[in-house]
């Protein structure tokens, strides 16, 4: 249920690049919402673009991500998550929600859009976009390339051909990538001199 207004379902579409090396996360409706031309693009970090790529392509870390850890934390303790949704837009800045379900009730927490597009794609919970969200920031769809065969489902849950999109090799070289900076990481290297 949204917080308030109208709002439209996506899928993650893909996961681009800009031309200025930035990550952006392509959200597109699915084919039955009357906004089926716009795509959404929300620029979000590079760990968080690979956590969303990990999830979205079934792919499995040795160890667990922040997000994997968010899904089964959330599992241990009975939650589940319904929905996430983007709620708002301000100053370019979005803003989400993340609606969880446990024995106390249902609740909405306040998520940057990364996380909580990161945990839906692990929970396979539904992806919503305020509408006015949608109509602010959204641009005509000419970057994804999908064949409209109607099985949104099955679209929702995989990640079709975008471009310029990172593949899954892609994402499990930048996996490799942040393990092996994590192993060399010296805490004196985050330290202000």
């Amino acid at each position: 249920m949204s917080a308030g207004g109208e709002r439209v379902r996506v899928r993650v579409a893909g996961v681009a690049v800009d031309g200025s090396g930035q990550h952006v996360i392509l959200l597109k409706p699915l084919a039955d919402e009357e906004d089926e031309g716009l795509i959404l693009p929300i620029w979000i970090g590079e760990q968080e673009a690979t956590s969303i790529l990990v999830a979205v392509q079934g792919a499995r870390a040795p160890r667990p991500l922040a997000h994997d850890l968010m899904r089964d934390m959330l599992d241990s303790l009975g939650a589940t998550v319904d929905e996430v949704e983007i709620v708002r837009i301000e100053d370019g800045t979005f803003f989400a929600e993340v609606v969880l379900s446990a024995s106390s009730g249902v609740r909405r927490l306040d998520a940057r859009p990364s996380d909580a597009l990161a945990l839906a794609s692990r929970t396979e919970a539904p992806i919503w976009v305020s509408t006015a969200v949608l109509e602010e920031a959204g641009i005509p769809d000419t970057v994804t390339d999908d064949d409209d065969d109607g099985d949104d489902e099955e679209e929702a849950a995989g990640m079709p051909t975008a471009t310029p999109a990172i593949t899954a090799p892609d994402a499990e070289a930048r996996v490799d990538e942040f393990k092996r900076f994590l192993d060399d990481v010296d805490p004196d290297d985050f330290r202000d001199d």
